[in-house]
């Protein structure tokens, strides 16, 4: 597998952001709430979109983004590890079944995609960071907002790392 370390930034950005443990987290909320689907997208967007719309805002993202960086900071230290997030990340190959292209990155690889400081962990600045850059790249129309298409092409696109 070779992995330009462009691909692997955009790709970590888009994982760490609104990668698959959110989409599980939004499952297991849709799960408990009586309104099960089987779509890891359509259950991430139900989660997000607080206000239901519709449309997730950079807002609503922004908020999500540090809801899923709260729930694998497992020590609660301010920094996420590559351990921290394996233990939140759903069944491998669970976002390949939802796409159907590419693999995920390794949680190592996706910290280190977006580790500015070099010490192997994710600040909570970092996330947010990679967060926001995501959210501008997945925002195809330019709206200000994702829709469940730009999502599933984010998703499709920017999550996954293709071997080459």
């Amino acid at each position: 597998m070779k992995l330009s370390v462009g691909k692997v930034f955009t790709v970590a950005i888009a994982t760490v952001a609104c990668g698959s443990a959110w989409a599980q987290e939004a499952q297991k909320h849709d799960e408990m709430s009586g309104r099960s689907t089987k779509d890891p997208i359509q259950a991430e967007m139900k989660l997000m979109d607080k206000n239901q719309d519709g449309k997730i805002s950079a807002e609503e993202h922004a908020a999500g983004a540090q809801q899923m960086f709260q729930g694998m900071d497992a020590n609660q230290d301010n920094r996420v590890t590559a351990e921290e997030m394996d233990a939140t990340q759903p069944t491998p190959g669970a976002a390949h079944a939802a796409t159907g292209k590419g693999r995920e990155l390794s949680s190592a690889q996706k910290i280190k995609a977006l580790d500015t400081n070099g010490d192997g962990a994710l600040t909570a600045a970092e996330h947010a960071a990679g967060s926001k850059k995501m959210f501008s790249k997945m925002d195809g129309d330019k709206d200000g907002s994702l829709n469940v298409g730009e999502i599933r092409a984010g998703h499709q696109t920017l999550m996954m790392s293709k071997d080459e």
